[in-house]
């Protein structure tokens, strides 16, 4: 009796021990790459893509912190949307927003742009649809400024909206411009001033609510601006970022993303946008 249990015991123990043997159980799968990656691109540094490496992209029409791009665009365009919004390090959650689209479907967003695929990036680190049109860039969370394409819209007399054409006369047209690439806020320049010089901007200050200097630390650019164009001045001990020679301002009552309500203040073109069409500023 006593050497059955011994032999039963035994069995026991030998089949435990092979149902445990590592070398018979499943490897522990993969972890799940996260819906939105930081990945290092040779040519453009850090730049978002999806789970799969597949690149992202901004579109300048998307000023306004909606998406300008629908019906044949999407086609080539297709959206981004991320249901279960997983980052990289090095991405933070409050940068990352959704949006519903008038086609009723959702898109992720990233600083207030709108995320797209191209249709032509057929691997993972294509990046194919950078400057196509100059409308669409490559999405990178470290963009100092934004080169957009939307509707000057002032406001006349009665505070009715006009539009405005590139050469500041009234009318229907798509216009270029440089903006803030976190706020989305348009950038000026003022036809008084001169290389590296700032005429509008009282010494103490008083009237920078108007017509605020803007600075920013340039870190990347899109494609189709050139670093070199910009530099720093020095404004009454305040620094001022210049483009071409002139000295770069918000507008006050530019409140809303997009906005770009000092195109005709006073006057159309005595405060024209800055774009890679402007002429350098005179000495």
């Amino acid at each position: 009796m006593k050497n059955s249990i011994f032999l039963l015991l035994i069995s026991i123990t030998v089949l435990y021990s092979c149902s445990s043997d590592d070398s018979d159980s499943p490897s522990n799968p993969e972890p799940e790459a996260n819906a939105v990656q930081l990945v290092s691109n040779t040519t453009f540094g850090n730049i978002l893509t999806d789970a799969d490496g597949k690149s992202l992209y901004f579109f300048s029409r998307d000023s306004k912190g909606t998406s300008a791009c629908s019906d044949g665009c999407i086609a080539n365009w297709p959206i981004f949307y991320a249901n279960n919004l997983t980052l990289d390090t090095g991405l933070e959650t409050s940068d990352f927003g959704e949006i519903t689209r008038e086609d009723g479907e959702k898109q992720t967003t990233y600083k207030g742009w709108p995320l797209y695929y191209f249709i032509n990036d057929n691997a993972a680190g294509d990046t194919n649809g950078d400057q196509v049109g100059n409308n669409w860039y490559i999405a990178k969370p470290d963009y100092s400024l934004m080169y957009v394409e939307a509707q000057l819209v002032g406001k006349d007399t009665d505070g009715n909206n006009v539009n405005f054409k590139s050469d500041y006369t009234p009318g229907d047209e798509l216009t270029f411009y440089i903006v803030n690439a976190t706020t989305g806020r348009t950038l000026y320049t003022f036809m008084n001033d001169k290389k590296d010089t700032n005429n509008y901007t009282a010494a103490d200050f008083s009237n920078n609510a108007i017509w605020p200097v803007f600075h920013i630390d340039i870190d990347k650019l899109p494609s189709i601006l050139n670093p070199n164009d910009f530099g720093t001045i020095d404004v009454f001990g305040t620094s001022q970022l210049t483009y071409k020679g002139w000295p770069l301002y918000y507008f006050g009552q530019d409140t809303e993303r997009g906005d770009n309500l000092g195109i005709n203040v006073p006057n159309p073109g005595v405060w024209p946008i800055a774009n890679t069409d402007t002429p350098g500023a005179p000495e």
